[in-house]
Order: C-alpha cells, then sequence, then structure tokens
C-alpha cells in the first residue's frame, strides 16, 4: 500500500461521519412534544369521522367483494375463505330454518292445543334435521379443510355452521361461488 492509498482511506473515515454532534434528549423530546387534545377539536372531530367512515366503507365493499384484506378479523383468512365457498356451494336445510321458525310461531297462536303440540314436535325435529346436516357438514369441511391446509384455524367449523343457516341472499360476505362449485 502506498502513501497516497492509506492517505485516501483516512479521508475516506474522516467523511464517513454524520457530520454533526447528538442532540440532546431534552431537545429531541421538546420536538416530539404534542398537546394531548388538538388546538381545532372541531376538525380533529370531522377529521376522526371521515376516517371511521372511510374504514367502513372499505369494509363494506370488502363484505361485497370478497377482498380478503380489508375484511373483519372474523372472515380473514384462507380457510374461512374455503369454509365461506364450501358452505355457499352447497344447500343447507338451515337456510330455511328462519322462514320456518317464523310460520311455526304464527301457528302456535291458533287456540287449538293439539295443532300446537303437533307444530312443536315437527319444529323439535326440523331443528333436530338441522343439527345432523350442521354435523354432516362439519365432517366433510374437516375432511376438506385437513387434506388442503393440513393443521386447522380456531373457530373455522362454528362459522362455517353459523353461515349454513343465513340466508344465501343476505350473507356477507357476498358469496363468491354458485351452486355447485365446490373449491377445489
Amino acid at each position: 500500500m502506498t502513501a497516497a492509498d492509506v492517505e485516501e482511506t483516512v479521508e475516506a473515515h474522516r467523511t464517513v461521519g454524520k457530520g454533526a454532534p447528538t442532540p440532546k434528549r431534552r431537545d429531541q423530546e421538546a420536538a416530539r412534544r404534542r398537546p394531548l387534545v388538538p388546538d381545532d377539536r372541531k376538525a380533529a372531530r370531522e377529521a376522526s369521522r371521515e376516517a371511521g367512515r372511510e374504514s367502513r366503507l372499505r369494509t363494506r365493499r370488502a363484505m361485497e367483494t370478497g377482498d380478503d384484506k380489508y375484511l373483519p378479523l372474523r372472515d380473514k383468512g384462507p380457510q374461512k375463505r374455503f369454509a365461506r365457498d364450501w358452505v355457499d356451494a352447497r344447500f343447507s336445510v338451515g337456510e330455511i330454518l328462519l322462514p320456518l321458525a317464523l310460520v311455526f310461531v304464527i301457528l302456535t297462536f291458533i287456540p287449538n292445543p293439539t295443532l300446537s303440540s303437533i307444530v312443536l314436535v315437527f319444529f323439535y325435529a326440523f331443528v333436530a334435521v338441522v343439527a345432523i346436516d350442521g354435523l354432516w357438514l362439519r365432517r366433510t369441511l374437516k375432511q376438506r379443510l385437513t387434506a388442503k391446509f393440513g393443521a386447522l384455524e380456531r373457530g373455522v367449523y362454528w362459522y362455517a355452521f353459523m353461515r349454513s343457516l343465513q340466508f344465501r341472499r343476505i350473507r356477507l360476505p357476498k358469496p363468491m361461488v354458485k351452486r355447485g362449485q365446490y373449491p377445489s
């Protein structure tokens, strides 16, 4: 190494530094200090409302399009998407539970005790059929999820069962598959 090379490396080390002294801690804290309550509370409230409105709008659009990024936490994840698609592809007996329950309630107001007891027996039988359909859904969904993902996320079965009890038209996130179009 020549004297010129040594001089260049020494010069390079001198210019690498930050070029200014470290600021004092109290100066840095003073620069970061902000009031707890903003000066213009009305503007801050409006900004907060606008941010909330925008967040709700993004979430609603995600519920309609199935965009996983902005979905609520209960609907996020590939396993829940698979469960949603599986439930939406099949017909569930639970879809007609609510309208049938309304008919059963109306029929129980008829003052005939034998009719009321018959209606009650049919209603309990239908609830049993819905429970059996839910168990069948759990069994098939468990097989499909373990084959595709291995370890299972907690709460996927209950999520799928509760979705199967809703009308297809009012499910959120909206169904992305047609009936019979099972996910692979």
